[in-house]
């Protein structure tokens, strides 16, 4: 196999890879609250909330020591203990008890950061300049159609159900655990790439400053380097400014990935199709992220006008996106009860409006992409 061919092969191996993992993960995340309510009237006593605000906020925490992890350990193992992590999580929804779930949330928090860290790392020693936004377009549509194969599993498993009952999360989350497990296995078949041409060999930087001698480096003085690059990193002009876009862009994931299926799954006005339609809203999020990476991947290679009309459409449309989104949800829908909330919204809620609502949901995914693009 040529150079060339093994580290295409790397890529599309670490998207299927991540592909397979999120499939688990972002369907979990999805359905976490729903399932908790569910399981509130039982002796369990916990927050899918709470346990995503834990599990960001180790996340952003820990991202300044992963690139230390990463320099001694590798990003090929790092992302293998990574995924054994996020498949713990998924696992505990089989039989939840409130210690292991917020550990868990600890653990995959920092699991994250390290599994990030370490899929930049591989994306970029098997790249260079010219074919780092072939490589890039083909991580993300893999990645993302994660979002349309669990969600329609989530669809037709939970049709008709108006409550989650304990043989239901079982197999859902016992299918999702063995999802995650094969993507954490794929890892393993990950090349090491000829060290040539990768992106960034040929600039003269400071950011090259860590790769001068690392062959004579100890272990412990390329995490230390690591780190203190991070923490230089993090004052720069450059990062400042875009702290406040990365700030609503976390605002966004937050909503997207777990109030909005929440809010879906807790109007009884849907009748026998709130629980599916918590599927379909995914579905629809996984169609507007592919389509939208897509379309500003092809506005990327004719930036004319540069990139700031792409991102002010997102702002515009993201406007309209969430007041939509107000209209046609009840008020009380994220924090509702097991029983669910019979409140109204502006709109009138019902099944049949449902594609209409969704299309909201798609625009706003799809939107969503001007903000990394």
């Amino acid at each position: 196999m040529s150079p060339e061919s093994k580290k295409l092969f790397n890529i599309i191996i670490l998207g299927v890879a991540f592909m397979f993992m999120f499939t688990a993960f972002q369907t979990c995340g999805n359905v976490a609250q729903t399932v908790i309510r569910s399981l509130n009237s039982t002796d369990f006593h916990g927050s899918g909330y709470t346990s995503m605000a834990i599990i960001y906020g180790v996340f952003s925490a820990s991202n300044l020591i992963t690139p230390s992890v990463v320099a001694i350990i590798g990003p090929q193992l790092s992302m293998f203990a990574s995924g054994l992590f996020y498949s713990m999580y998924i696992a505990v929804f089989i039989q939840p008890l409130p210690w292991s779930f917020y550990t868990a949330s600890v653990f995959i928090g920092i699991a994250a950061a390290v599994l990030w860290t370490a899929q930049g790392n591989c994306l970029t020693i098997n790249s260079d300049e010219h074919t780092i936004g072939r490589n890039s377009g083909i991580f993300w549509a893999l990645l993302q159609s994660s979002l349309f194969f669990g969600n329609l599993y989530i669809y037709f498993a939970w049709q008709g159900k108006t409550q989650i009952s304990e043989s239901d999360r079982r197999t859902v989350f016992i299918a999702l655990t063995v999802i995650s497990l094969v993507g954490t296995v794929l890892f393993f078949l990950i090349r090491q790439p000829d060290s040539e041409n990768v992106l960034g060999e040929d600039e003269s930087s400071d950011d090259q400053d860590l790769e001068v001698n690392e062959s004579a480096q100890s272990t412990m003085g390329k995490a230390v380097d690591a780190f203190k690059k991070s923490l230089k990193l993090c004052v720069t002009k450059e990062m400042l400014l875009l702290s406040i876009t990365t700030a609503y862009t976390g605002l966004e994931l937050t909503f997207f990935s777990g109030v909005y299926g929440t809010c879906i799954g807790a109007v009884n006005k849907f009748g026998t199709e709130e629980k599916s339609l918590i599927g379909l809203s995914g579905i629809f999020i996984g169609i507007g992220e592919i389509l939208g990476g897509s379309l500003f991947g092809l506005l990327s290679k004719n930036n004319r006008f540069g990139r700031n009309p792409v991102v002010l459409l997102g702002i515009l449309v993201h406007f309209i996106a969430f007041y939509l989104i107000f209209l046609n949800m009840p008020g009380d829908a994220p924090i509702a009860p097991v029983e669910g909330t019979d409140s109204s919204a502006y709109i009138k809620s019902s099944p049949s409006a449902q594609p209409w609502h969704f299309s909201t949901v798609t625009t706003f995914s799809f939107t969503g992409n001007s903000w990394s693009w």
